[in-house]
């Protein structure tokens, strides 16, 4: 499965420019006050998400709504190759150089101000990798004088960022069992947080610490109850109680990863970490909750262990991960400040959160329509589940099981694709989609490194008009204030400024402005091929830039079912697009 295709034309090895290490050698290093700080720091982007909390909002306003209409591509960079799959990643830009990664596990730096190659380093991916959803990278993370990023084959690696030459790796995870890294790191007090994908193929979900500058393994969280935590190397605490949920050996191949990566809270100094679908899909293979698959989860960050969670999709039949971001935020609500945080659910609901606790406050339906469940319990949490919307158990002698209609689809009301949240409006930016599906369950049994559905199923749009919104939600009454459609699916992150926009991008290729306070399309640019990457923006030499990835690919090309045939003309690409004002003579 996209073996000897990913090998092709992968030659290891970094390209050097003799300015590279001109231009930054004297560079100051970043710092955890930096990152930290990044949400007010307009010079640089320094973290993904925007700030540690995942808000992606910039306090910038030189670009505003009043003139956004006038800017104009600064730069375009290719990517280069014939690897043009999809371009998934969130440039950050330090000292005036970009760094972005692209598929096939590649990371770029490049001149912000010309769009001058300074470095570029290939990964070296074996035979047999395993990707479920496409060759992508979401980024990297940065601290000291190093970038970080993680690899199809599960790796962690850590680059000199002047020169891009490594300066250590590790193997995270064993790709031969299933595991990859496409999440970009975070860096928090001095360590890079990972978290490896793979719940499709029945590996068992980890959040792991690492020492930024020596790559030494500091703590090891499972999410998957049964499973031994580790500080040091040593074994500590179980997450959860072995069988609580997950009969018999069922846990050893659990799923569960938070495969999107985490965010952090500096206010509890807990890392908020999304999880995903249990293993198998078939989930008349494995009675019971299955925790903490389907769940918010929050981490201490200092020592590994689990403080609260909540599942969103207990016994999960219908791979309704919970991974989207999961965004902190305070909330004032009936006279008092909340200390909030908010996160998109595939399953179709908008969860609002004490982050503090994991209390619900509120819990919405962002999507128009919701068929296995009626609602969510806010004194238990739990979902008021629809019984005969689950598919039917598989036949003991092989075929297909009962087939059900359910929607949202597998691929989600909201998936990886990050919303912004704006500081200024109080409202959450959210790229959600209108699709359904048919799904059924079928026969299976676990095997290393093969798929570990036990399901089939079929995606459909649900209207002939339009499977992507752009919905500006009030996370006090969940109300949906304004959106936007588009005919394809919307697959791309999104920022919201100071200057009253929200940017965000279609697979049809443009990158979108939108008025902050009313949803009003102001501006857009083609940009040759899908838009499904997270865009940023930062001042330099007194101009605001706004940049993103273009290149159209991820999951919806490769399990969209009748969706998949409605976008199958879409060029694939690989460029880094940079847009500012034209200078004033």
């Amino acid at each position: 499965m996209m073996t000897k295709q990913i090998l092709f034309g992968a030659v290891a090895g970094v390209a050097l420019l003799a300015l590279s290490a001109i231009g930054t050698a004297q560079a100051a290093p970043v710092t955890d006050e930096m990152i930290l700080n990044a949400g007010s720091d307009t010079k640089n982007v320094v973290t993904y998400g925007g700030n540690l909390q995942g808000q992606r909002f910039s306090k910038l306003d030189a670009i505003n709504s009043n003139n956004v209409k006038e800017i104009i591509p600064a730069w375009s960079f290719s990517f280069g190759g014939e690897k043009q799959r999809g371009q998934e990643a969130q440039p950050l830009v330090v000292d005036g150089v970009i760094y972005t990664t692209a598929s096939y596990s590649r990371l770029f730096a490049v001149d912000a101000k010309t769009g001058t190659k300074l470095w570029q380093y290939d990964a070296q991916l074996p035979d047999g990798i395993m990707p479920c959803c496409d060759v992508i990278n979401r980024g990297v993370a940065l601290y000291g004088d190093l970038v970080y990023f993680g690899t199809l084959d599960a790796k962690l690696i850590a680059l000199d960022r002047h020169t891009g030459k490594v300066v250590w790796k590790k193997t995270v995870e064993d790709y031969q069992a299933g595991y990859s890294i496409t999440a970009a790191p975070i860096i928090v007090k001095g360590k890079v947080i990972v978290t490896p994908a793979g719940g499709e193929f029945g590996v068992v979900g980890k959040v792991f610490a690492f020492d930024a500058k020596t790559g030494d393994e500091v703590w090891v969280r499972p999410f998957v109850e049964g499973h031994m935590g580790r500080v040091n190397g040593k074994e500590t605490t179980m997450t959860g109680k072995k069988n609580a949920s997950w009969p018999g050996d069922l846990w050893k191949t659990g799923g569960s990863t938070a495969w999107n990566g985490c965010t952090y809270d500096p206010d509890t100094n807990l890392l908020l970490c999304g999880t995903g679908n249990p293993g198998p899909w078939n989930s008349y293979n494995r009675p019971g909750d299955n925790l903490y698959s389907a769940s918010a989860v929050a981490v201490d960050a200092d020592s590994g262990e689990i403080k609260w969670s909540l599942q969103h999709t207990p016994n999960d039949g219908w791979d309704f991960d919970s991974m989207p971001a999961i965004v902190s935020f305070d909330m004032d609500k009936d006279g008092k400040t909340v200390k909030a945080a908010a996160h998109f659910d595939k399953n179709g609901f908008g969860y609002i959160y004490d982050r503090t606790t994991g209390k619900l406050d509120g819990a919405y339906p962002f999507v128009t329509k919701i068929t296995w469940a009626t609602g969510v319990d806010l004194k238990t949490g739990r979902p008021i589940v629809v019984p005969e919307n689950r598919p039917g158990p598989p036949p003991t002698d092989g075929g297909k099981g009962k087939s059900v209609f359910t929607a949202p689809s597998f691929l989600g009301g909201n998936n990886w694709n990050p919303p912004a949240y704006s500081q200024d409006t109080g409202l959450f930016y959210v790229p959600a989609n209108e699709w359904g599906m048919d799904i059924w369950n079928e026969p299976i049994s676990y095997k290393k490194g093969a798929a570990y559905l036990g399901a089939g199923f079929t995606i459909k749009p649900l209207y002939d008009d339009y499977i992507g919104a752009l919905r500006a939600f009030d996370p006090k009454t969940g109300k949906i204030v304004w959106e936007q459609k588009n005919k394809s699916p919307l697959w791309g992150g999104v920022l919201a400024t100071a200057g009253n926009l929200v940017f965000t991008g279609t697979p049809e290729g443009y990158l979108k402005a939108f008025d902050a306070k009313t949803g009003e399309e102001l501006w857009k640019f083609q940009t040759g091929s899908g838009v499904i990457g997270s865009p940023v923006t930062w001042e330099q030499d007194g101009e605001q830039y706004i940049a993103t990835v273009s290149g159209w690919g991820g999951a919806v090309p490769l399990w969209g079912g009748e969706v998949a045939k409605s976008v199958k003309n879409l060029t694939q690409g690989g460029s880094l697009w940079v847009f500012k004002l034209p200078r004033k003579s």
